[in-house]
C-alpha cells in the first residue's frame, strides 16, 4: 500500500504540473493603483479598487494570482471628462493593462467598457502652524528669539467649503519644563474633524527654540519731551531715566543708551501736578524686557 500510495502521489503531481503549464483562458482580479493624479483633483472613496479581466496564459501564472493578487498602475491623468465624469476608455484601459503584463500573458478582455473615477476639483490653501506648547525656563534663563517651526505652515487641499474656514493648525501638547538649554522636538499635527475629503502635505512638525541665560544691566537715558509750546521750553527733574534692560549676556555687551528713547507727551499733561508720564518710545531688538524704573517726572515751563 505504502509503494501503490507513492507511484499514485507521483502519478498525480506529474498530471498536476502537467496541466498546470498548458495555457488556459480565464478571468483574474487585479488590483488597482491610481496614479499621476493632477494636482487640481483629488481621489474619492467611491473609486473601483479591483478590476476582473480575461487573461490568456499558463495555468501557473493563474495559480500564482490566486494567491498573490496583480496590481496595476492606472494612469489617472489619461481620464476624460464626460458628463460630468471622469473616465477611461475601455481601449485606453486595456493598453495601460497590456503594458504592464508580461509577454506570456495576453488580455482578452475586460469586465467593464470604461473605468469611472471618483474624482472631483479641490482648492489649495496654505495655513499657518501654531505650537501648542507649555515652556517653563528656569530661573534666569530666557528664550532667545522666536520659537522655530519646520514646517511653519501646511498646505491643505480639498473642496473648498471643506478648508475655507480653517484658520491655523494646533500641534499636539508639548510641555517642557525646567528648560535651561535649546531645545528641538517633533510633534503631530491637530487637524480639525470632518476633513474627509482634504489632504495636509505634513502631519508632523519639528519645534525648536534657543535658550540663553540672560542678565539686567541699567542704563542712563535722556529724557525728550514731546509737543512744547512756541516759545516755551520744558525741564525735566530728573533730566535723565534709569532704564532695566534684560537680555542674554552676550547681547547686553552690544547695548547702549542710545538704543533706547524715553518721551513724554506735554500735550497729555495737561498742566496739572507738574507731572509727566513717560513712555519708551524705542528700544532694542532680541531682548528679553525693558522697563523703566521711574514712570514719570517732574518738569518746569519757562519761557524762552
Amino acid at each position: 500500500m505504502k509503494i501503490f500510495s507513492l507511484f499514485l502521489l507521483c502519478s498525480f503531481l506529474a498530471w498536476f504540473i502537467s496541466n498546470l503549464s498548458e495555457t488556459y483562458e480565464s478571468r483574474s482580479d487585479f488590483v488597482l493603483n491610481y496614479r499621476n493624479l493632477p494636482d487640481t483633483l483629488l481621489l474619492g472613496k467611491n473609486s473601483d479598487e479591483h478590476l476582473e479581466v480575461k487573461l490568456r496564459t499558463s495555468g501557473f501564472q493563474f495559480l500564482y494570482y490566486n494567491f498573490f493578487k496583480k496590481r496595476i498602475d492606472i494612469n489617472v491623468s489619461q481620464a476624460n471628462y464626460q458628463n460630468g465624469r471622469y473616465v477611461l476608455s475601455e481601449d485606453n484601459l486595456k493598453r495601460q493593462i497590456d503594458q504592464q503584463l508580461s509577454q506570456n500573458i495576453s488580455l482578452l478582455d475586460v469586465d467593464q467598457n470604461q473605468l469611472v473615477l471618483d474624482l472631483y476639483q479641490v482648492a489649495s490653501k496654505k495655513i499657518p502652524i501654531v505650537p501648542n506648547m507649555d515652556l517653563q525656563l528656569e530661573q534666569n534663563y530666557i528664550l532667545d528669539g522666536k520659537v522655530i517651526m519646520v514646517p511653519d505652515s501646511v498646505t491643505v487641499k480639498g473642496p473648498g467649503s471643506e478648508i475655507d474656514t480653517i484658520k491655523e493648525i494646533m500641534t499636539a501638547p508639548i510641555r517642557l519644563v525646567n528648560v535651561s538649554d535649546s531645545f528641538e522636538r517633533e510633534a503631530s499635527l491637530v487637524f480639525p474633524k470632518g476633513l474627509e475629503n482634504s489632504v495636509f502635505s505634513d502631519a508632523r512638525v519639528s519645534v525648536s527654540g534657543k535658550v540663553a541665560k540672560f542678565s539686567e544691566k541699567v542704563f542712563d537715558v535722556p529724557v525728550q519731551v514731546l509737543n512744547i509750546p512756541d516759545g516755551y521750553q520744558v525741564k525735566t527733574f530728573p533730566s535723565s531715566i534709569t532704564v532695566l534692560c534684560k537680555a542674554s549676556i552676550d547681547r547686553l555687551k552690544n547695548i547702549s543708551a542710545s538704543d533706547f528713547n524715553v518721551e513724554a507727551d506735554y500735550a497729555k499733561s495737561k498742566g496739572s501736578n507738574n507731572t509727566l508720564f513717560l513712555v519708551i518710545s524705542k528700544r532694542p531688538e532680541n531682548v528679553y524686557d525693558v522697563r523703566l524704573q521711574e514712570n514719570s517726572v517732574n518738569f518746569v515751563l519757562e519761557q524762552q
